[in-house]
């Protein structure tokens, strides 16, 4: 995370990579005003810098051009498509056959108007019964949390009280947002397809570009409601769970709490942890990239530790002769793990020191 956090000023970009039009680019953006900049790349800003420079102009509007076309084949007669598709997907990617026309038109519908359809879909299958229960749920998880980290025998006082603080501002959203964005500025027009995807591409565009001097807003989603995923973003320290998720088999309101606990409560631990790993005690209980919040012995205990994970899983076969690479994996695999035992010690804690049902 941080190799792509490299902040710089309008004019130390000028001076980095002088040979692009940057005003103009900016200007072109609806950002021409803008003095402060992050990029995510420093070599590669560079490199394309030059590269425009010794570039001819016909060359450079070829390339435009076939971008252009490219990028709006899905919308265009199907030739365009097919052409399109013979050579990103079946050619570079070995991809049979191209998606269904119905399933990419879904696709298109949920990336421009992904809320006003999440409002749809939570009206249909998101009772406000369901939401309850994963809030109990998740309340039982961070309890889970809190014992565990309690009884930790490697870990510092003094990181695991850093580590108490952070999880006492740990934000959980369930199902959907408080607040639906509202989309009536967002003209769609019956037979313009190109049309309908360029102004919602604005539309969008110019929805994040409003807010740039706004406070961050904490209640904002970056997932809509009918995604089946979930996610921890380290810089609002929150974990966000959509409805479409909270489905069969990982969740159902009318199952044994075990089943869910193990279902759900297994993905909601693994989300948890994210936030106190290797990577996210780079950051703060606000959210900001801070000094490793961890101090150097329990970093180097908590090493050890890994290093018996990447074994375990280096020496599983997933065809013979072919080895997992375990140092690969290994941050996901530190999350699958922390979130069963932390979902199994929720579990315990639900019941409320009564025997588990059997029935």
């Amino acid at each position: 995370m941080k190799a792509t956090y490299n902040p710089r000023t309008k004019t130390q970009l000028v001076g980095y990579a002088p040979w692009f039009p940057w005003q103009s680019f900016f200007a072109a953006l609806e950002i021409g005003s803008r003095q402060d900049l992050i990029l995510s790349e420093i070599d590669a800003i560079k490199a394309l810098s030059e590269l425009f420079d010794h570039t001819s102009l016909p060359t450079l509007e070829a390339y435009l051009t076939f971008h252009y076309l490219s990028d709006h084949a899905p919308y265009l007669p199907k030739r365009f498509d097919d052409a399109r598709f013979d050579f990103y997907g079946r050619t570079l990617r070995g991809q049979p056959q191209q998606r269904e026309r119905w399933k990419r038109a879904v696709d298109e519908v949920n990336d421009s108007l992904g809320e006003q359809v999440g409002q749809l879909y939570v009206e249909k299958y998101f009772p406000a019964e369901s939401k309850a229960k994963m809030q109990a749920l998740v309340g039982n998880l961070r309890a889970s949390l809190s014992e565990r980290i309690d009884q930790l025998d490697w870990m510092t006082p003094e990181t695991k009280k850093r580590a108490h603080e952070k999880l006492a501002t740990f934000t959980t959203k369930i199902g959907y947002p408080d607040h639906w964005k509202d989309y009536s500025g967002l003209e769609v027009k019956r037979n313009d397809l190109i049309g309908n995807v360029r102004r919602a591409a604005l539309w969008h565009w110019r929805y994040q570009v409003a807010r740039l001097d706004e406070p961050v807003d904490r209640s904002e989603w970056q997932m809509t409601p009918q995604e089946i995923n979930a996610y921890y973003n380290p810089l609002n320290n929150e974990i966000v769970f959509p409805a479409a998720i909270l489905q069969p088999p990982f969740f159902d309101p009318k199952a044994d709490a075990a089943v869910n606990y193990g279902g759900i409560g297994a993905v909601i631990g693994h989300e948890i942890g994210h936030g106190f790993d290797d990577q996210g005690r780079m950051f703060g209980p606000d959210g900001s990239m801070k000094e490793d919040w961890w101090t150097q012995q329990d970093a180097d205990e908590f090493t050890k530790r890994v290093q018996r994970l990447i074994a375990q899983f280096s020496a599983y076969e997933a065809l013979p002769g072919l080895h997992v690479n375990g140092a690969s994996t290994v941050g996901e695999n530190i999350g699958d793990l922390g979130g069963l035992n932390m979902a199994y010690h929720a579990y315990q804690l639900s019941l409320q020191g009564q025997p588990a049902p059997r029935d």
